[in-house]
């Protein structure tokens, strides 16, 4: 409502009116109370209740703005971690149909909530995903602490602008230099063509360093990824007939490279055998996990990261945090 106003518009009889219907707003708009309460209370009638309420919207005594720029879903937020149990869950209620702003909101709430958990000393734990380049790019004020890599590098891929994605080492190097704390990283691939190329890079001293410090992270922060076209881009490293198997052996969900079926058990797979990651024990050790979903197509893959008991907090927005609570079934 308009705190000053020099002369009353001209849809209002004079002052008194106009005074009168920004007292009926406020009670209206800020007190949450109905139009048959104001005209009891002030002994008006209801049909001039109404009337005086119109008029002050049609004269921008009252402006009503509804933003979509992260503003946090109390509601959902709530209701996501009584459901859950989860340690902290942050809905944000802005568009879904642009991924792009999407991550930048997303990375937004992620990097004040890492802010608000992570204390001096501490170890922070960063796999790789979209979600988490974005909120590595807008952590602006961190205790100083550690960073270690959870991941190996995937081949860096382009957005639809042509720019290209950070690395898992570019992403653990940036925060640390938030952190001004050390950076744990190494300069291995993600995926590797077979089983003996990955148990030589795991001998590495660098590579068993950063994963036996991972185990006794303070705080991770992952994304999720559904076993899908689209919607895991381990899924798209790997080839065909490993997305094949994969989903015939029950995968439905994979984060930091640990693949889960529906009801979220950890699930050991052929592709484990040529991946430079974490494993689900080492990931179970963390002490907080962060998970950063969005897309309302990954639903069942983040149910079944939920149910894992992995995840101890959640960054998402609203669309696909209802389909969560909608959909919160045990699978069969």
């Amino acid at each position: 409502m308009s705190a000053s106003v020099l002369r009353s518009p001209a849809a209002f009889k004079g002052p008194a009116e106009l005074v009168l219907a920004a007292e009926i707003a406020h009670r209206h708009f800020l007190e949450g109370r109905t139009k048959v309460e104001i005209a009891d209370e002030l002994g008006l009638s209801r049909f001039r209740v109404a009337r005086l309420l119109q008029l002050a919207r049609q004269e921008g005594v009252v402006q009503i703005e509804i933003r979509h720029s992260g503003i946090i879903d109390l509601d959902r937020s709530i209701r996501l971690r009584e459901r859950f149990g989860l340690e902290h869950a942050v809905v944000i209620d802005c568009p879904d149909d642009d991924p792009h702003t999407l991550r930048a909101s997303l990375g937004a709430a992620a990097a004040d909530l890492l802010a608000e958990v992570v204390s001096a000393g501490d170890l922070i734990g960063l796999a790789w995903a979209r979600c988490i380049q974005s909120m590595v790019r807008q952590a602006r004020r961190l205790p100083q602490a550690s960073v270690v890599q959870l991941t190996g590098v995937l081949p860096p891929a382009r957005d639809a602008s042509g720019t290209s994605d950070d690395t898992a080492v570019d992403v653990v190097r940036d925060l640390a230099r938030v952190t001004k704390g050390p950076a744990y990283l190494y300069f291995a691939p993600f995926l590797v063509p077979d089983a003996s190329t990955a148990r030589a890079l795991r001998g590495q001293p660098e590579i068993v360093r950063a994963f036996n410090r991972a185990s006794s992270a303070d705080v991770a922060v992952v994304g999720i990824g559904g076993w899908a076209p689209g919607l895991s881009t381990l899924f798209q490293a790997a080839t065909p007939a490993e997305r094949v198997e994969l989903a015939r052996s029950g995968v439905c969900a994979e984060m930091a490279g640990v693949c889960l079926d529906a009801d979220g058990t950890p699930l050991h797979t052929t592709l484990n055998d040529r991946m430079i990651s974490v494993d689900a024990a080492r990931l179970d050790a963390v002490a907080q996990l962060i998970a950063i979903p969005y897309g309302t197509d990954k639903c069942p893959a983040v149910l079944a990261a939920l149910r894992s008991g992995l995840v101890t907090m959640l960054v998402t927005h609203s669309s696909l945090a209802e389909a969560l609570l909608v959909h919160d079934q045990p699978s069969r």
